[in-house]
Protein backbone atom coordinates (compact mmCIF):
# COMPACT_ATOMS: atom_id res chain seq x y z
CA UNK A 1 0.00 0.00 0.00
CA UNK A 2 1.42 3.66 -0.82
CA UNK A 3 1.99 5.95 1.70
CA UNK A 4 -0.08 9.19 1.37
CA UNK A 5 2.69 10.99 2.99
CA UNK A 6 6.50 9.80 2.57
CA UNK A 7 9.00 11.56 4.57
CA UNK A 8 12.33 10.83 3.62
CA UNK A 9 15.68 13.17 5.26
CA UNK A 10 13.66 16.07 5.36
CA UNK A 11 15.66 19.48 6.27
CA UNK A 12 14.26 22.98 6.01
CA UNK A 13 15.71 26.23 7.09
CA UNK A 14 14.15 29.69 7.57
CA UNK A 15 16.29 32.78 6.65
CA UNK A 16 19.19 33.43 4.38
CA UNK A 17 22.82 33.83 4.52
CA UNK A 18 24.14 34.73 7.89
CA UNK A 19 20.89 34.48 9.09
CA UNK A 20 19.97 30.85 7.95
CA UNK A 21 18.74 28.81 10.44
CA UNK A 22 17.82 24.94 10.36
CA UNK A 23 14.10 24.41 11.81
CA UNK A 24 13.96 20.29 10.58
CA UNK A 25 16.15 17.74 10.99
CA UNK A 26 16.57 14.81 8.90
CA UNK A 27 12.65 13.57 9.24
CA UNK A 28 11.30 10.52 8.46
CA UNK A 29 7.72 9.35 8.49
CA UNK A 30 5.14 7.11 6.57
CA UNK A 31 1.82 7.86 6.61
CA UNK A 32 -0.51 5.62 4.73
CA UNK A 33 -4.43 5.52 3.78
CA UNK A 34 -7.19 5.54 6.38
CA UNK A 35 -4.53 6.14 9.37
CA UNK A 36 -5.31 9.13 11.96
CA UNK A 37 -1.65 9.95 13.16
CA UNK A 38 -1.73 12.37 16.03
CA UNK A 39 1.52 14.56 16.31
CA UNK A 40 3.04 15.92 19.70
CA UNK A 41 5.36 18.22 20.96
CA UNK A 42 6.42 21.65 22.61
CA UNK A 43 5.58 24.91 21.06
CA UNK A 44 8.32 25.82 18.43
CA UNK A 45 9.68 22.11 17.77
CA UNK A 46 8.80 22.69 13.88
CA UNK A 47 5.17 21.18 13.97
CA UNK A 48 3.32 23.88 12.34
CA UNK A 49 6.33 24.20 9.45
CA UNK A 50 5.51 20.81 9.13
CA UNK A 51 2.39 20.61 8.51
CA UNK A 52 2.64 23.59 6.44
CA UNK A 53 5.22 21.77 3.92
CA UNK A 54 2.81 18.60 3.88
CA UNK A 55 -0.18 20.62 2.80
CA UNK A 56 2.03 22.35 0.02
CA UNK A 57 1.86 25.80 1.60
CA UNK A 58 5.23 26.16 1.12
CA UNK A 59 7.69 24.43 -0.67
CA UNK A 60 10.21 21.38 0.76
CA UNK A 61 13.84 22.35 0.53
CA UNK A 62 15.90 19.30 1.34
CA UNK A 63 15.75 15.43 1.17
CA UNK A 64 11.98 14.33 0.13
CA UNK A 65 8.38 15.02 0.45
CA UNK A 66 5.79 12.73 -1.63
CA UNK A 67 2.11 13.62 -0.61
CA UNK A 68 -0.44 11.82 -2.61
CA UNK A 69 2.21 10.65 -4.90
CA UNK A 70 3.45 13.88 -5.46
CA UNK A 71 7.16 14.89 -4.88
CA UNK A 72 6.79 18.27 -3.03
CA UNK A 73 10.78 18.96 -2.65
CA UNK A 74 11.46 22.60 -5.34
CA UNK A 75 7.42 21.61 -6.33
CA UNK A 76 6.18 24.64 -8.33
CA UNK A 77 3.14 26.46 -7.86
CA UNK A 78 0.88 24.10 -9.93
CA UNK A 79 1.65 20.98 -8.36
CA UNK A 80 1.30 23.01 -4.87
CA UNK A 81 -2.26 23.83 -5.70
CA UNK A 82 -3.10 20.46 -7.02
CA UNK A 83 -1.97 18.89 -3.65
CA UNK A 84 -4.02 21.08 -1.97
CA UNK A 85 -7.74 20.58 -3.75
CA UNK A 86 -7.16 17.36 -2.74
CA UNK A 87 -6.30 18.43 1.24
CA UNK A 88 -8.47 19.16 3.88
CA UNK A 89 -7.40 22.17 6.64
CA UNK A 90 -8.59 22.74 9.84
CA UNK A 91 -6.52 24.98 12.18
CA UNK A 92 -7.00 26.47 15.87
CA UNK A 93 -8.63 29.35 14.60
CA UNK A 94 -11.29 28.36 12.77
CA UNK A 95 -10.76 31.11 9.82
CA UNK A 96 -14.28 31.13 9.08
CA UNK A 97 -15.94 34.28 7.30
CA UNK A 98 -17.35 36.46 9.21
CA UNK A 99 -19.43 37.91 6.54
CA UNK A 100 -20.85 34.56 5.48
CA UNK A 101 -23.04 31.99 6.85
CA UNK A 102 -22.24 28.61 7.90
CA UNK A 103 -23.44 27.50 4.89
CA UNK A 104 -21.63 29.68 2.53
CA UNK A 105 -18.62 28.99 4.15
CA UNK A 106 -18.91 25.54 3.95
CA UNK A 107 -19.96 26.20 0.14
CA UNK A 108 -16.30 27.86 -0.58
CA UNK A 109 -14.60 24.35 -0.68
CA UNK A 110 -17.56 23.35 -3.59
CA UNK A 111 -16.81 26.38 -5.76
CA UNK A 112 -13.40 24.73 -6.15
CA UNK A 113 -15.12 21.86 -7.35
CA UNK A 114 -15.56 22.25 -10.80
CA UNK A 115 -16.91 18.87 -12.16
CA UNK A 116 -19.66 19.02 -9.53
CA UNK A 117 -23.23 20.70 -10.60
CA UNK A 118 -24.79 23.21 -8.77
CA UNK A 119 -27.85 21.25 -7.19
CA UNK A 120 -25.20 18.50 -6.02
CA UNK A 121 -22.93 21.23 -4.02
CA UNK A 122 -26.04 22.23 -2.28
CA UNK A 123 -26.71 18.99 -1.13
CA UNK A 124 -23.13 17.94 -0.08
CA UNK A 125 -22.82 21.13 1.65
CA UNK A 126 -26.21 20.44 3.80
CA UNK A 127 -25.35 17.50 4.35
CA UNK A 128 -22.20 17.32 5.69
CA UNK A 129 -23.44 20.88 7.97
CA UNK A 130 -26.18 18.04 9.29
CA UNK A 131 -23.56 15.49 9.76
CA UNK A 132 -21.24 17.86 12.28
CA UNK A 133 -24.75 18.75 14.02
CA UNK A 134 -25.95 21.70 12.41
CA UNK A 135 -28.24 20.95 10.53
CA UNK A 136 -30.47 23.84 12.41
CA UNK A 137 -27.91 26.25 12.23
CA UNK A 138 -27.13 26.44 8.04
CA UNK A 139 -27.71 30.61 7.97
CA UNK A 140 -26.51 31.27 11.02
CA UNK A 141 -23.11 33.79 10.86
CA UNK A 142 -20.47 32.84 12.99
CA UNK A 143 -20.66 35.83 15.79
CA UNK A 144 -23.87 33.51 16.33
CA UNK A 145 -21.93 30.51 17.19
CA UNK A 146 -20.29 29.02 20.34
CA UNK A 147 -16.97 28.61 19.63
CA UNK A 148 -17.21 24.62 19.37
CA UNK A 149 -19.77 24.97 16.81
CA UNK A 150 -17.28 27.47 14.44
CA UNK A 151 -14.77 24.03 14.71
CA UNK A 152 -17.56 21.90 13.24
CA UNK A 153 -18.14 24.24 10.85
CA UNK A 154 -14.47 24.49 9.77
CA UNK A 155 -14.60 20.29 9.87
CA UNK A 156 -17.40 20.47 7.66
CA UNK A 157 -15.36 23.29 5.05
CA UNK A 158 -12.44 20.61 5.45
CA UNK A 159 -14.62 17.41 4.65
CA UNK A 160 -17.14 18.40 2.27
CA UNK A 161 -14.97 18.19 -0.51
CA UNK A 162 -13.95 14.37 0.15
CA UNK A 163 -10.14 15.14 0.36
CA UNK A 164 -7.92 12.50 0.35
CA UNK A 165 -6.28 14.09 3.05
CA UNK A 166 -6.62 16.20 6.33
CA UNK A 167 -4.27 18.12 8.34
CA UNK A 168 -5.84 20.21 11.26
CA UNK A 169 -3.63 22.10 13.46
CA UNK A 170 -4.10 22.62 17.32
CA UNK A 171 -8.03 21.96 16.18
CA UNK A 172 -9.39 21.85 20.07
CA UNK A 173 -7.07 24.06 21.60
CA UNK A 174 -9.57 26.91 22.07
CA UNK A 175 -12.75 24.63 23.07
CA UNK A 176 -13.81 22.99 26.81
CA UNK A 177 -13.19 19.40 27.03
CA UNK A 178 -16.69 18.73 25.42
CA UNK A 179 -16.80 20.74 22.51
CA UNK A 180 -12.66 19.89 22.52
CA UNK A 181 -14.18 15.45 22.19
CA UNK A 182 -17.19 16.90 20.20
CA UNK A 183 -14.96 18.07 17.39
CA UNK A 184 -12.36 15.23 17.58
CA UNK A 185 -14.78 12.42 17.32
CA UNK A 186 -16.86 14.04 14.62
CA UNK A 187 -13.40 14.53 12.68
CA UNK A 188 -12.60 10.70 12.86
CA UNK A 189 -15.95 9.10 12.16
CA UNK A 190 -16.80 11.22 8.75
CA UNK A 191 -13.08 10.60 7.99
CA UNK A 192 -13.38 6.63 8.48
CA UNK A 193 -16.75 7.23 6.07
CA UNK A 194 -14.72 9.38 3.65
CA UNK A 195 -11.36 6.95 3.71
CA UNK A 196 -9.35 9.82 4.12
CA UNK A 197 -6.05 10.23 5.92
CA UNK A 198 -5.74 12.81 9.22
CA UNK A 199 -2.62 14.29 10.71
CA UNK A 200 -3.43 15.97 13.46
CA UNK A 201 -0.84 18.23 15.66
CA UNK A 202 -1.63 19.26 19.05
CA UNK A 203 -1.16 19.70 22.79
CA UNK A 204 -4.33 18.12 24.45
CA UNK A 205 -3.45 15.10 25.89
CA UNK A 206 -7.04 14.61 26.43
CA UNK A 207 -7.63 13.35 22.48
CA UNK A 208 -4.55 11.38 21.82
CA UNK A 209 -6.91 7.95 22.17
CA UNK A 210 -8.35 8.75 18.45
CA UNK A 211 -5.26 8.28 16.73
CA UNK A 212 -4.07 5.15 15.24
CA UNK A 213 -0.68 6.13 15.46
CA UNK A 214 1.22 8.95 17.55
CA UNK A 215 4.39 11.49 16.54
CA UNK A 216 6.41 13.29 18.73
CA UNK A 217 8.28 16.56 17.63
CA UNK A 218 11.21 18.11 19.57
CA UNK A 219 13.81 20.49 18.47
CA UNK A 220 13.06 19.62 14.84
CA UNK A 221 13.11 16.14 15.26
CA UNK A 222 10.53 13.56 14.27
CA UNK A 223 10.51 10.84 17.08
CA UNK A 224 9.97 7.11 16.74
CA UNK A 225 6.20 6.66 15.37
CA UNK A 226 4.01 5.17 18.53
CA UNK A 227 1.23 2.67 18.12
CA UNK A 228 -1.89 3.53 20.56
CA UNK A 229 -2.89 1.03 22.45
Amino acid sequence: MAAVIDIQQLNHYFGQGNLRKQVLFELEAQIFPGEIVIMTGPSGSGKTTLLTLIGALRSAQEGSLRVLGQELRHSKSQKQIAIRRQTGYIFQAHNLLHSLTARQNVQMTMDLQPNISAQESYERVEAMLRAVGLGDHLDYYPHQLSGGQKQRVAIARALVGHPKLVLADEPTAALDKQSGRDVVEIMRRLAKEQDCTILLVTHDNRILDVADRLMHMEDGRLFQNKAVA
